[in-house]
């Protein structure tokens, strides 16, 4: 499966999975994102059905969320986030191809282009740099197609291509992470660390042995338009390289770095991005797992010449068998807090600077529910407390935070 769909917080992949799939189909169904991938422990929530030759594999899930913030530029709103996932696989000699779709109704059901986030910076919204606020995925959030063959006993060869999809740069993105699958909102860094994920023109080249591999990416720059419904074709003109190891089936780490070409299409320049990611996932009985991450992203602006970097720490832990705790630790370095207000932006880059460094501690409580059908249930909650800087704490508050509560739909693990 090469496109995980916001997975649970993880249930063992079955020792011995059901034929017909071979060798190459097995490490396929590892993929999260793109060719980035989970801890080799964490089992993703799916549906699987055979047509004739063909394997089919569904996934989705879907947050109603309600935010509530405090604060002169904190937000309230009523949003849903959400995506749906089917893949098609078929063997071709030793090797597996693998054709990948998701979507999302984002567009449709967070209004307004974007929902309540204090701090978090990236993209626009009619026209007009977002700030503290976080904007809804495309419509079409991955199209592609896959190819993997093993070379040798220990050596596996894969080559991914997709219209809409993700390069190898970044760790698994935070709505596939195995460690974020009950925290609903964006990282603040996720704009230093993942964003790359819904890219366009993407092709890789990745090259396993044994616990290590070697990956290779060329895709299209430009983050999304604000006009989600469309593909956001473009030249490739941008590149990234991944070193992935897996010491064992419950860790795995990487490092990767590219060049983005103009990834904001609001300023002029590129983005050097860097990062550095540790991932751990530890099956804990009842088909569940405590699932953490740990987070760097630095991104080098070549216009300006900042470099800003971003830390986060994350986890989902499983304390009985419906009840989850959650936890989300960041610190970034933010530029873009005042882009909607030039006025202000430039009064304060005078007197206090242009970087922001902003601390986020997010707490959070999820009960599974059941299920009907296909479909699990949840409900949760989660508060985030924030430390600023003295210099914007007239327009945020000595102390914002914000809540949010949410109700969760998933689509269950294959029986």
């Amino acid at each position: 499966m090469t496109i995980a769909l916001a997975p649970a917080r993880g249930q063992e992949t079955p020792a011995e999975p059901p034929p017909p799939f071979n060798d190459a189909a097995l490490y396929s169904m590892t993929m999260a994102s793109g060719t980035s991938v989970n801890p080799q422990s964490f089992g993703m929530p799916m549906l699987m059905r055979r047509i004739g030759s063909w394997n089919l594999m569904f996934m989705g899930q879907a947050f109603v969320a309600d935010t509530q913030q405090s604060g002169p530029r904190g937000g309230d709103k009523l949003y849903s986030l959400n995506a749906f996932m089917i893949s098609a696989e078929h063997g071709l000699g030793k090797g597996s191809v693998t054709l990948e779709t998701m979507l999302s109704l984002e567009p449709a059901t967070v209004t307004g282009e974007r929902y309540p986030l204090l701090f978090q910076t990236g993209e626009t919204a009619y026209g007009m740099p977002l700030a503290d606020a976080q904007h809804p995925h495309d419509f079409l959030m991955g199209l592609g197609v896959e190819y993997t063959r093993p070379l040798s006993e220990h050596s596996m060869l894969q080559m991914y291509y997709a219209p809409v999809g993700d390069p190898a740069l970044g760790p698994v993105a935070f709505p596939h992470r195995a460690s974020a699958a009950d925290l609903p909102q964006a990282p603040l860094g996720h704009h230093w660390q993942d964003s790359t994920h819904l890219a366009d023109n993407v092709a890789t080249v990745a090259l396993k042995y044994r616990w290590l591999r070697l990956e290779a990416s060329g895709f299209h720059g430009a983050e999304p338009d604000e006009y989600r419904w469309d593909i956001d074709w473009g030249a490739m003109d941008s590149y990234a390289g991944r070193l992935s190891v897996f010491p064992s089936k419950n860790w795995m780490a990487q490092i990767s770095a590219g060049r983005i070409a103009g990834p904001e299409r609001q300023t002029p320049g590129d983005v050097v991005r860097a990062t550095a990611s540790l991932h751990y996932t530890r099956p804990m009985g009842f088909g569940n797992a405590w699932s953490t991450s740990v987070i760097w992203g630095r991104n080098h602006d070549t216009f300006t010449r900042r470099d800003l970097n971003s830390y986060l720490a994350e986890t989902v832990y499983p304390v009985r068998r419906k009840n989850f705790l959650t936890g989300r630790i960041e610190r970034v370095d933010k530029d873009e807090l005042f882009a909607d207000d030039p006025a202000l932006e430039a009064q304060l880059a005078r007197s206090a600077g242009s970087t922001f460094r902003i601390a986020a501690y997010t707490v959070g409580y999820t009960r599974d529910l059941g299920a009907f059908r296909d479909v699990e249930t949840g409900v949760g909650a989660n508060v985030t407390a924030y430390t600023v800087p003295a210099a914007i704490r007239p327009y945020y508050g000595a102390r914002p935070f914000g809540v949010t509560m949410y109700v969760r739909l998933r689509l269950k693990h294959a029986r």
